[in-house]
C-alpha cells in the first residue's frame, strides 16, 4: 500500500495528493500529515509526500510529521520507494532538498523525479489565497500516484 502524506494551507498540495490518490485506484491511503504515526508509515510499502514550500522550506506541519516519526522508523524502512510533490510560489527546491535530506536517514529510494508545481504566488495576498492547480499539473500528480501504486503492487520497487 502506498501512503500519500500531505499538508496544505491553501489547497494546492491537498489537491495534488488527492489527484495521486484517486489515480492509485484503491492501492493508496491518503493521510494528512497531522494524523500520521510511525505505525502508519511502517505499514506502508512506499511513500508519496506532498507539501507546500513555505519560506524556502517544507511546511511546518510536514516537518513536524517527520520529527514525530523519524527516530521510531530509523532502521526499519530502508529501501522503500518514495516520491515527492511540492506546491511552490516560485521555486520549490528548498522544500525538496529539505525533504530529501530527512529521508536520506531512512535510506528510502527515490523512484521518480520530484514534481514541483510553480503556482507563481509572489505577493502576500497571492501567497495566502486559496490555490487552484492547473489541470495539466493535476494530471501529472495523478500519473505519479498511479505509477507508484502500480510499481508497489507489482513489486517493481
Amino acid at each position: 500500500m502506498l501512503a500519500i502524506v500531505w499538508h496544505s494551507r491553501t489547497g494546492a498540495a491537498r489537491a495534488m495528493a488527492a489527484a495521486a490518490h484517486d489515480a492509485a485506484q484503491g492501492r493508496a491511503r491518503l493521510l494528512c500529515a497531522e494524523e500520521v504515526t510511525p505505525e502508519v508509515l511502517l505499514a506502508a510499502s512506499g511513500y508519496l509526500f506532498a507539501c507546500p514550500e513555505n519560506l524556502g522550506s517544507m511546511s511546518g506541519a510536514m516537518k513536524e510529521m517527520f520529527d514525530r516519526c523519524y527516530y521510531p522508523l530509523l532502521g526499519q524502512v530502508e529501501g522503500r520507494p518514495y516520491a515527492t510533490m511540492i506546491a511552490a510560489g516560485s521555486d520549490g527546491h528548498g522544500a525538496q532538498a529539505q525533504l530529501d535530506r530527512i529521508v536520506t536517514g531512512w535510506r528510502l529510494k527515490r523512484v521518480a523525479n520530484p514534481l514541483l508545481v510553480n503556482l507563481a504566488a509572489q505577493t502576500p495576498e497571492a501567497i495566502l489565497a486559496p490555490k487552484q492547480v492547473p489541470a495539466e499539473r493535476l494530471e501529472e500528480c495523478a500519473m505519479l500516484g498511479a505509477a507508484l501504486a502500480e510499481g508497489i503492487a507489482l513489486g517493481v520497487f
